[in-house]
Parts: structure tokens; sequence; C-alpha cells
């Protein structure tokens, strides 16, 4: 009989890695997906400290590397990755990587698309408008990751109603729980609807 191959999924993380750590002791347990690497565009992000504890390998890159060039394709590809997830990684994802990676890259963004996406909106910047805008609800948005930032095709949301003693720090709060219950899911969901 033969044993298939798991699925290699590489995180790409900027910051903390609280949602990768999740993505890890999600999939440690599983047999069928297995992270097999964890890069950052940040050689002080946590995240890294988190992968090495979970023995996973990392990689840290340059903007030169990551957007001029064809070597962190080149270096996924030579490592079987068939799933990108970014978990937190803050730089526009190249042409290069979404062509190599068709359909296959998922982002997590702390807000409810097309609200509050964009350019400069990550982490207590978007808690910040939402709480200034006076927005009646926010949660989370799980998609398909195109050329533009948080545009492409949207595969899952939650959403909470915003409380009137809601403050920046509340809503963060909140949206990790999320993060952490639904992204692991939702990750494992769209990688058996591509088999």
């Amino acid at each position: 009989m033969q044993v298939s191959k798991p699925i290699k999924v590489a995180i790409f993380a900027s910051g903390s890695g609280t949602n990768a750590q999740r993505i890890f002791d999600y999939f440690k347990e599983k047999e069928g997906v297995e992270v097999a690497l964890l890069l950052s565009n940040n050689p002080d992000a946590y995240a890294l400290t988190r992968a090495k504890a979970a023995s996973i390998p990392t990689r840290v890159f340059t903007k030169a590397e990551f957007k001029d060039s064809t070597i962190i394709v080149d270096e996924l590809k030579a490592a079987g990755i068939s799933w990108v997830i970014l978990a937190g990684f803050l730089w526009l994802v190249p042409k290069s990587l979404i062509q190599a990676f068709p359909n296959s890259i998922l982002n997590i963004h702390p807000a409810l698309l097309p609200a509050f996406g964009g350019k400069g909106m990550y982490g207590m910047h978007v808690h910040k408008a939402v709480i200034e805008t006076k927005a009646k609800q926010t949660g989370i948005t799980i998609h398909k990751v195109n050329e533009e930032y948080d545009k492409g095709e949207v595969v899952f949301q939650a959403a909470f109603d915003v409380l009137s003693h809601d403050t920046p720090e509340s809503v963060a709060e909140k949206i990790h729980e999320l993060e952490h219950k639904h992204f692991p899911l939702v990750i494992e969901e769209q990688i058996n609807k591509s088999l």
C-alpha cells in the first residue's frame, strides 16, 4: 500500500507569529499536511523563534530576494511546497510567487474585507480605524492572494458586533480569538478542496 506524502505548507510571517504557532500546533497532529518552512522578512520576528522551538526550518529574506528575483520561489519549489500561508506577513506578494502558486496562497486579514483593507491596514491600524469610524461590526477575512493588497477571492469571514465600550485593544483580542479558532481549519479545508 502506497502512503501518500503530506502536502507541504510554507508560512510567511513578519511579527510575533501567534497565528503561525496555532497552525504549527494544529497540523502537528494531522497526517496529511506538514508545515515545512517558516519564512520572514524580519530577522527579529518572534515567529522565527516559535518555528525553531517547533523544529520547523526557517529562512529570513531581503526585499531584493523577495521582489526582484525568483530565489524564494525556487527555494519553495525545491522544498516541495504546495501551499503558501501568510500569517501576519506585511509585504505585497510579487507576481512571480503568485504565478508559481496559483490559487494556493492564503492570507488572513483582521477585518471584514473589503472594509479596512489595503496598504498600511494591518494590526492596530485596522482596529483603531474600526473604533474611529464607529463600525457596527468587524471580524476576520481569509482570502486567496492576488497582486493587490487584500483583493483576492474571499473564502471565509467571521464577524462580531463592536460594542460601545470596545477599544482597539479589546477588538484586537477578539480578532485574535477568531483567527486562532478558524485559520487552521480554513487552511485544511482549502487544501482538501484542491486535492
